[in-house]
């Protein structure tokens, strides 16, 4: 036979804040726990709470947690559940504190008998809600984050469509507004000296409008100058006869090296074209 002395010690070792009802509620022992919450919260007295109605007390309450309790307490003793568990908050004026409420039946012989338990949760309350707000931070970071990097990625679109704008206006107006004239001077009656500063002047543009002009040599160098002087007028949008005006060339030669522009970038489908190709190679 176990030893009530041993019972009561184990009773009052444990942190949850422990009753023992009888058969119509009332409280026949209580653990340490139970006892000094009662005394902190200032009930009323017996200090250990023997001999009240535990029922009564949940049915005057006034309020559900208490209504709930007392019929889960009366479902335990009735055999209906095996078991009953609640959460509910218990705050004062000065902390906040919830509980769990674990209603069992005692297994013993004699009258019904069931064991009441309060636990404290409330760290895990806190530190479930501490991670709920450290969540919903980090989804507000994240959030900030992706809308940061979406106008990041959308200014820097803007900047790449400004920059190749700004490159193709460069090379449009060197070829349109500047070559043509320099172009014309290459076959004047120069002497020596300038016409080695024509030939530094249009060494100078191509370098101006050398954007494209790079790409296209780095890529292709098989292509010969006057062949990337055709290709970029084609990437212009350039006709045969417009390109043939401003290289001072045949429409005939400037069909020539368009022939051997497509050959030589692999373009031997007759329906690829060639413009759209160098477009690509921005």
């Amino acid at each position: 036979m176990q030893n009530p002395g041993q019972y009561k010690d184990i009773m009052d070792s444990l942190s949850a804040h422990i009753a023992i009802l009888d058969e119509s509620g009332v409280i026949i022992e209580t653990n340490r726990a139970w006892q000094e919450f009662g005394r902190k919260n200032n009930l009323q007295p017996p200090g250990d709470s023997v001999g009240r109605n535990y029922l009564e007390v949940c049915d005057k309450s006034g309020d559900e947690t208490g209504e709930l309790t007392a019929i889960g307490i009366r479902r335990v003793l009735a055999g209906e559940l095996q078991a009953f568990n609640m959460q509910y908050p218990c705050h004062s004026p000065t902390e906040e504190q919830w509980f769990v409420i674990r209603v069992v039946k005692l297994k013993a012989a004699g009258s019904p008998r069931v064991v009441v338990s309060h636990e404290n949760i409330s760290p895990v309350i806190k530190a479930q809600e501490d991670l709920k707000k450290k969540e919903m931070e980090l989804s507000r970071q994240k959030k900030m984050l992706e809308d940061s990097n979406t106008a990041l990625k959308v200014l820097l679109e803007h900047r790449d469509l400004d920059r190749v704008h700004l490159e193709e206006n460069v090379l449009a107006n060197v070829r349109k507004l500047v070559k043509p004239f320099v172009e014309n001077l290459r076959f004047q009656k120069l002497d020596e000296r300038n016409r080695n500063l024509v030939e530094i002047i249009s060494s100078r543009l191509d370098e101006i409008a050398s954007p494209f002009l790079n790409r296209v040599t780095a890529i292709h160098r098989l292509l010969t100058p006057r062949e990337i002087d055709v290709a970029v007028l084609v990437r212009e949008g350039k006709t045969s006869k417009e390109i043939a005006a401003l290289l001072l060339l045949s429409v005939s030669g400037v069909d020539f090296h368009r022939k051997k522009i497509r050959k030589k970038l692999g373009l031997t489908n007759e329906k690829s074209n060639l413009r759209s190709y160098l477009l690509s190679l921005h």
